[in-house]
């Protein structure tokens, strides 16, 4: 059964990258390598390996990429941490038009 993996990578700047692969190693030698001089990577170089998930369905990895793309920083580096807490903290809606925002209360 193939695997497929999303995994993320933190740049020399500190920024992170996330991605999807079916081979984790040949694609982090891709990255450090610049075989790409479009990629995000290219320029920020060297990067090192942070986190991955691996999954035997496409589709599943392909939803999971797309949607922690749309992460904050910090909400990677939470994941990256295992600070499961903090990432549920950070991914409740903190907006004055949701149902749960109750100003004043300190628990939203």
């Amino acid at each position: 059964m193939k695997q497929y993996y999303v995994y993320i990578l933190e740049c020399s700047d500190q920024l992170l990258y996330t991605g999807i692969t079916n081979d984790i190693n040949r694609r982090i030698v891709e990255h450090n390598s610049g075989l790409n001089k479009g990629c995000f990577t290219y320029k920020r170089r060297p990067v090192t390996f942070k986190f991955y998930q691996n999954f035997n369905d496409v589709n599943q990895a392909i939803y999971f990429e797309k949607k922690i793309k749309k992460w904050s920083a910090q909400k990677k580096r939470s994941l990256i941490h295992g600070n499961f807490d903090l990432l549920k903290f950070l991914s409740q809606c903190r907006n004055a038009t949701h149902y749960t925002y109750r100003p004043g209360k300190g628990d939203y």
